[in-house]
């Protein structure tokens, strides 16, 4: 059995909420009157997502070039909606959340972001978010995006605790590979079972 942890970051992506980026396409599409294909190709050229992602770009520097691209008048805030609409919650982590904050066991969210993902996020559909998280390290916000290693560092650094005591869980292998260069423990997200069996091997236990 490992050491338990004195502090556990998760990620957003896949583990408390899934995603469909196509689904943003189509609503952008039917809100501007644009083919879904010409938004997926202005959207993912020149990678535009990681960039929003890392905070080299800046959302509204989109919605410009958007209705530039395309000669488009559709308002900012029904661009983001658009956008940001394509989370689904993963209801089963739900009970998870809720035994750390019965268990008074800190954790926080360690997320790759970007502006209109996390606005929506942050809606009262997801009342979970941002309340349920202390600290709160999105890659938007501080230029920095995983599997970057300042990420780790930067998340670290808020929390106060040794590398060694920290856990964290994501759904990608190279962010969890770039965790545990950075002296963490990690373990891949693949459900909510899985990550109560992870825990309680760490002594951890969450009465589920």
């Amino acid at each position: 059995m490992k050491p338990p942890p004195q502090f556990i970051f998760l990620d957003a992506g896949n583990v408390l909420v899934s995603f469909d980026y196509a689904k943003g396409f189509r609503q952008i599409s039917e809100e501007a009157g644009i083919p879904s294909s010409q938004v997926k190709k202005f959207y993912t050229r020149n990678n535009l997502q990681a960039k929003l992602e890392n905070g080299t770009l800046d959302w509204q520097k989109v919605h410009s070039e958007f209705c530039s691209h395309f000669s488009s008048n559709i308002p900012l805030k029904l661009f983001s909606r658009a956008a940001g609409d394509i989370f689904s919650l993963n209801i089963e982590m739900m009970p998870v959340l809720a035994a750390l904050q019965r268990n008074t066991i800190r954790f926080g969210l360690l997320s790759n972001s970007c502006q209109p993902h996390w606005d929506h996020l942050c809606s009262s559909r997801y009342s979970l978010l941002p309340h349920a998280f202390t600290p709160i390290v999105l890659s938007h916000e501080v230029s920095a995006a995983k599997p970057d290693k300042e990420i780790y560092l930067y998340a670290q650094k808020t929390v106060h605790v040794s590398a060694d005591k920290i856990f964290f869980c994501d759904d990608l292998t190279c962010n969890v590979d770039a965790a545990r260069d950075a002296g963490w423990d990690a373990e891949i997200f693949t459900s909510a079972r899985q990550l109560i069996h992870d825990l309680n091997d760490r002594g951890i236990r969450l009465g589920m």
